[in-house]
C-alpha cells in the first residue's frame, strides 16, 4: 500500500472528459528476427510476464472516503492482464498518417480507474510487415521518465529471447478501512497550517529572488506565465487527437550545439521555435511577441530511479519565435533556458510538490472542471503556449522477443488552453519527435511535422557558415613549374641594392638609430626634405 503524493494526485484532479492525464510511448518494431515470426500471442504473454513482475502495473486506486486526502495505491487481488492488453490492425496502407490517426484516438479515450491505470494496444498491419505496441500510462502513476522505465522493463538488449525468471509470490496488500482512511485524513489536516506557512514562505524567497534577478541586466531571464501570445491552438480544447512524428540525426544536433556553445536542449527548442514560426507565417498568425512553452524538468535523484512516481517540476522558456535569422534565436533561447534554470533552481525542486501536497482533492478538481465546461481558456490569454519535454533514451538497440526496435514516439499530455504537445526521446542515433494536437485546433498537424526538416537544415548552415568563418581555409601555395630533366637549374637573381652615402655629419645632430632597417633608411633618405645649412659663425678679429 503506498499513497499518492500530492502532485501524483494532482494529475487525477486535472483529468476533464477533453484532457487525458496521459504519458504514452509508440514503439514501432520490425519482426524480422522474431523466433518463428510475429506472433500476437507472443507479445501479450510477455507482457503479462512483465506485469507480474513490475508492481507498477498492478496496481489500482482507493478513494478516501469524502475525498478527505488523496487516495492510496493498493495491489489489485482482482487483476488480470486480459482487461489491459488489446489488439487492432491499420487501414492500408499502414503508413506513419495511419498510425498516427490511431495513436490518436486511443490516447482520448479515458482509463478504466477500477483497475490499474495503463494499457497496452498492439498495432498490426504497418507498412513492411512491422507492428507498434502503444504503452498509455495514467500521468498520476509515472511521470515521462519513470514510464520510459517501464517500457525499456519490458524489452531485451540480446535479439535472442532469454530464459524466463522465476517470480517471487507477493502478498495482496491489506486495504485500510473508511474509519483509517478518514482517521489518517483528518490528522493530517490538522498539519496542514504549518505545512503552509512553511511553502508559503519558501514561495516568496523565490519571487523576490526572481524579481532581483530580472531587475539586474546582467542576469538572463526565463519565460514568464499568462503573457504569451495567442495562437490557433491556443483556446478550449476538445476530446479528439492526432499524432504526427519527425525524426532527426542526434549528431546533426550535436554539430549545431559545438557549433554554437549552446546545450543539446537549446538546440531542440531552436528548432521547434523555427517549426512553429514558419507554420504560423503559413496561416498569416504569426504574433509579433514571442511563443513561451512549460518544459517540464525531471528532479529525481539517482536512488529514486526505478521508482513508478512523479518527480518533476517545470521551467518556462521564451522560444523567441519573432527572431527571423536562426541564428540569434539559437543565442536568445540559450540565455533564457539559463535564466529559467537559475529561477527553477531559486524555487527548488521541491516546492511545486509541497504546494500539491496542500491542495484539497474536491476543491482541486471541481475547480479544473469549472474552468473547464466554462470554456475560460478562450477569455484570457494563455498561460503557456505549448509544452515541450524531452526525455531521455537508451544509445543501444532493444528487442521485444525477438523483433528490433526502430524508433520510439514519446506522448505527453495536451493540457487545457494549449492545444499542442512536442515530446521528444532519444534512441540510437536519432531523436524522435512527437507533435500531438487537439485534432480540432490543429487539424494539419503533419504539415507541422514536415516543417522540422527545414527548421534542422537552417541551423546547419549556419553552423557550417560559422564554421568557415572561425576557421578559413588555407591559401594554397603556387607550385613552381616542372623541371625538364638535363635542364640546368636557374640561379635566382639578385639585385644589389644601390649604395647610400651617409649625409654629412653635423656635429648638433644625434645620428640615426643603428637599430634601423636599411629600407626605413632608404625611406627616410628618400622622403626627408633638403637638409638646412646652419650660417657660418663669424669669427672675432684678432
Amino acid at each position: 500500500m503506498e499513497r499518492l503524493t500530492g502532485l501524483d494526485a494532482s494529475f487525477l484532479y486535472m483529468e476533464t472528459p477533453q484532457v487525458q492525464m496521459h504519458v504514452g510511448f509508440a514503439c514501432v518494431f520490425s519482426p524480422g528476427d522474431m523466433p518463428g515470426g510475429y506472433s500476437f500471442h507472443t507479445i501479450s504473454r510477455r507482457i503479462a510476464r512483465a506485469a507480474q513482475e513490475h508492481y507498477a502495473l498492478r496496481r489500482r486506486l482507493v478513494h478516501v472516503p469524502l475525498d478527505l486526502h488523496h487516495p492510496l495505491w493498493v495491489d489489485d487481488p482482482d487483476f488480470d492482464v486480459i482487461h489491459h492488453v488489446r489488439h487492432v490492425a491499420l487501414p492500408a496502407p499502414g503508413g506513419e498518417e495511419e498510425l498516427g490517426l490511431m495513436i490518436g484516438r486511443i490516447y482520448s479515450t479515458p482509463l478504466d480507474r477500477s483497475r490499474p491505470l495503463w494499457e497496452a494496444w498492439v498495432i498490426e498491419g504497418l507498412e513492411r510487415g512491422r507492428f507498434c505496441l502503444f504503452m498509455k500510462f495514467h500521468h498520476a502513476a509515472v511521470d515521462g521518465v519513470a514510464g520510459s522505465e517501464l517500457v525499456m522493463h519490458l524489452l531485451q538488449q540480446s535479439p535472442l529471447p532469454g530464459p524466463d525468471k522465476p517470480i517471487a509470490p507477493r502478498e495482496a496488500d491489506r486495504i485500510p478501512t473508511d474509519l483509517e482512511m478518514v482517521s489518517f485524513a483528518l490528522r493530517s489536516k490538522l498539519k496542514q497550517p504549518a505545512q503552509f506557512a512553511n511553502v508559503l514562505g519558501q514561495s516568496v524567497k523565490f519571487v523576490d529572488a526572481v524579481i532581483k534577478r530580472r531587475r539586474d541586466p546582467e542576469q538572463d531571464a526565463g519565460g514568464t506565465p499568462l503573457v504569451a501570445p495567442r495562437t490557433p491552438w491556443n483556446g478550449a480544447v476538445s476530446a479528439g487527437r492526432n499524432l504526427a512524428n519527425a525524426r532527426v540525426q542526434l549528431e546533426t544536433i550535436k554539430d549545431i550545439k559545438n557549433a554554437f556553445g549552446t546545450t543539446v536542449n537549446d538546440v531542440v527548442l531552436a528548432i521547434a521555435g523555427g517549426v512553429l514560426r514558419a507554420y504560423l507565417i503559413e496561416r498569416g498568425a504569426l504574433p509579433s511577441a514571442p511563443l513561451t512553452a512549460v518544459c517540464p524538468m525531471s528532479v529525481r535523484a539517482k536512488e529514486e530511479f526505478g521508482q513508478a512516481n512523479n518527480k518533476v517540476s517545470a521551467m518556462f522558456v521564451c522560444l523567441y519565435t519573432n527572431i527571423e535569422d536562426p541564428v540569434e534565436r539559437l543565442k536568445e533561447i540559450h540565455k533564457t533556458t539559463q535564466g529559467a534554470k537559475a529561477e527553477h533552481n531559486a524555487l527548488g525542486a521541491e516546492t511545486l510538490q509541497n504546494w500539491a501536497e496542500l491542495a484539497g482533492p474536491s476543491v482541486f478538481a471541481n475547480a479544473v472542471r469549472f474552468y473547464s465546461t466554462r470554456n475560460l481558456a478562450d477569455r484570457h490569454r494563455p498561460i503557456h503556449n505549448l509544452v515541450i519535454s524531452n526525455v531521455p533514451g537508451p544509445r543501444f538497440p532493444l528487442f521485444l522477443e525477438g523483433a528490433k526496435l526502430e524508433a520510439i514516439y514519446p506522448l505527453g499530455p495536451v493540457m487545457e488552453g494549449a492545444g499542442l504537445n512536442l515530446t521528444l526521446m532519444s534512441y540510437l542515433d536519432y531523436i524522435d519527435f512527437s507533435f500531438l494536437v487537439d485534432a480540432e485546433l490543429v487539424p494539419d498537424v503533419w504539415e507541422m511535422a514536415r516543417m522540422t526538416d527545414a527548421a534542422l537544415a537552417e541551423l546547419l548552415e549556419a553552423a557550417r557558415l560559422h564554421r568557415a568563418s572561425q576557421f578559413p581555409p588555407p591559401v594554397a601555395a603556387i607550385p613552381a613549374p616542372p623541371r625538364v630533366p638535363g635542364e640546368a637549374v636557374a640561379k635566382p637573381e639578385v639585385r644589389s641594392e644601390p649604395e647610400v652615402k651617409p649625409p654629412p655629419t653635423d656635429p648638433e645632430v644625434e645620428p640615426a638609430s643603428t637599430k634601423a632597417s636599411s629600407a626605413e633608411t632608404r625611406s627616410a633618405v628618400s622622403d626627408a626634405p633638403p637638409a638646412r645649412k646652419k650660417p657660418a659663425a663669424k669669427r672675432k678679429a684678432r
